[in-house]
């Protein structure tokens, strides 16, 4: 598929099938994490994958929106603080880094007929201390992933003119 096909199938997905998620589509799309590139190549992050009932359990604290709740599984997608990239103006890029390596979850995810959903409006601290990340750790994104449940809604897009300078 042309990337430029994925990225228009790439939507919020707010609804899941009560369907595992394959192994070999995780490992597949976790792989294309790995190979995200990151300032100077730190890759500093760490992402979690939460499937069991009670981790699952203690995420959803974190989030409580219902929908969130459909999804069968999750992945906490962390900055690793003492290891990302800083600007010589002092400008940290551990933000920048974990947005590429989540996109390309989200896609690669797409790619295998998975949906994604970024949700960042959750409680990091409720759950940095529910899953005892470490001190250099912050939880920045959550991924609900699963097979798609609902229908993406209509993308309204900027046009061309606006975006361009």
């Amino acid at each position: 598929m042309a990337l430029l096909d994925l990225v228009k199938q790439r939507y919020s997905c707010r609804s899941y099938e009560e369907k595992s998620v394959e192994q070999e589509k995780l490992d597949y799309v976790m792989e294309c994490v790995r190979m995200a590139p990151s300032a100077v190549n730190k890759q500093p992050w760490k992402f979690r994958i939460v499937k069991n009932e009670e981790e699952k359990t203690k995420l959803r604290e974190c989030y409580r929106g219902n929908w969130f709740g459909t999804a069968p599984m999750y992945i906490i997608c962390s900055i690793l603080h003492d290891q990302e990239w800083v600007r010589r103006d002092g400008k940290h890029h551990g933000d920048i880094d974990i947005a590429i390596a989540v996109e390309h979850l989200c896609l690669a995810a797409t790619e295998q007929g998975l949906g994604t959903c970024w949700v960042c409006n959750f409680d990091a601290e409720k759950c940095k201390q529910s899953f005892e990340l470490d001190e250099n750790e912050e939880p920045a994104v959550l991924i609900p992933l699963g097979y798609p449940a609902d229908e993406p809604s209509a993308k309204i897009r900027k046009e061309m003119t606006e975006i361009l300078k």
